[in-house]
């Protein structure tokens, strides 16, 4: 899909203000407000917009312990590597992951309410992931940025 200038106009919006009408994201892209509903139905099916949500300050919900684990699986056979993304995705307390180069083979970021809570996702989560040979967490003491909007120019 090619975007354009009025696409990243209504993206950079959108990302900002995801509550936006129609008829303010036309009057922000200088649209009729026919034109940007079709624009924006393209990006949704497209796959750039790739849906919507609140942000959620995970303190103010209990889960204010964040956690970046670094796992190595046992093997990279592409059925371990399968396996695991899929029991991944299966993890509610688990809310990134990424397949790295270097050391880890993945790094995930976790949420937990505590340190208790960390120790229980750890022993009944994490270690159970298949394929799991080793971990290594570090915990989160402060955010300093936390972005959701991406820097499309």
């Amino acid at each position: 899909m090619i975007i354009d200038n009025q696409d990243k106009v209504l993206l950079r919006h959108l990302q900002e203000h995801g509550r936006a009408t129609n008829a303010e994201l036309a009057q922000a892209a200088n649209l009729s407000e026919s034109a940007c509903f079709r624009r924006v139905r393209a990006l949704e099916a497209g796959g750039v917009i790739t849906g919507y949500a609140a942000t959620v300050d995970p303190a103010a919900v209990g889960l204010g312990l964040t956690v970046y684990v670094s796992i190595t699986l046992a093997s990279q056979a592409q059925d371990v590597l399968s396996a695991f993304e899929a029991a991944v995705n299966e993890a509610p307390e688990i809310m990134e992951c990424h397949l790295m180069t270097g050391q880890a083979d993945y790094i995930v970021r976790v949420v937990a309410s505590d340190v208790a809570d960390l120790e229980r996702v750890h022993a009944h989560v994490l270690t159970r992931l298949p394929g799991v040979a080793r971990l290594n967490s570090s915990i989160a003491l402060r955010s300093i940025v936390r972005r959701g909007a991406l820097p499309i120019r």
